[in-house]
């Protein structure tokens, strides 16, 4: 029987996330399967994948073709890297302590710059933010700035209008004693 690793779509329309599981080649997408190893979502970023490595690993031993999508996923997760380490082992090119210590130092090496990308983009985000509140806050020292002297142009006005009241005030008594001493 021809096994396939494959993933079985699962979630609303527009949201997936998908199984990974073991299938008979000629069952259907989302069919009847003999194992479910482990779930793909690729709605978070980055995806989130939770696999049962050894399952996994067991499986592609035995034989099962995984799709494209699922290769790509084994191999991130370092089922396909295990896989090779183990042919070498079997081959006599070098012992098993020695193949499990390149695998970590692989895995390692792989969990850094994966925290060195995500401490990346953490950065880059920051930066951004940093950024757009700088730009904000200019936008509203200049809109404090236009409002300022709008008012200050408003009370100037007002003052000009009030100083002319006053004048005029002031020049109505002066006519009405200049009438009275003319009479």
């Amino acid at each position: 029987m021809a096994t396939r690793i494959r993933l079985q779509r699962h979630g609303r329309k527009g949201y997936a996330f998908y199984s990974i599981v073991i299938a008979d080649a000629r069952a259907p997408r989302d069919g009847r399967f003999i194992e479910k190893i482990g779930t793909y979502n690729p709605n978070t970023d980055p995806a989130t994948v939770d696999l049962k490595f050894d399952r996994a690993l067991d499986w592609v031993l035995k034989g099962a073709q995984p799709t494209d999508t699922v290769r790509n996923i084994l191999s991130r997760e370092g089922v396909y890297m295990k896989k090779h380490l183990m042919g070498g082992v079997a081959k006599g090119a070098f012992g098993e302590a020695e193949a499990e210590a390149k695998f970590e130092a692989w895995k390692n090496n792989k969990q850094s710059g994966l925290a060195a990308l995500k401490a990346k983009l953490e950065a880059e985000k920051k930066a951004a933010a940093k950024a757009r509140l700088e730009a904000e806050q200019k936008v509203n020292e200049a809109k404090a700035k236009e409002v300022a002297e709008k008012k200050a142009a408003e009370e100037a006005a007002k003052a000009a209008a009030e100083a002319e009241a006053t004048e005029e005030t002031a020049e109505a008594p002066a006519a009405e004693n200049a009438e009275e001493q003319q009479a």
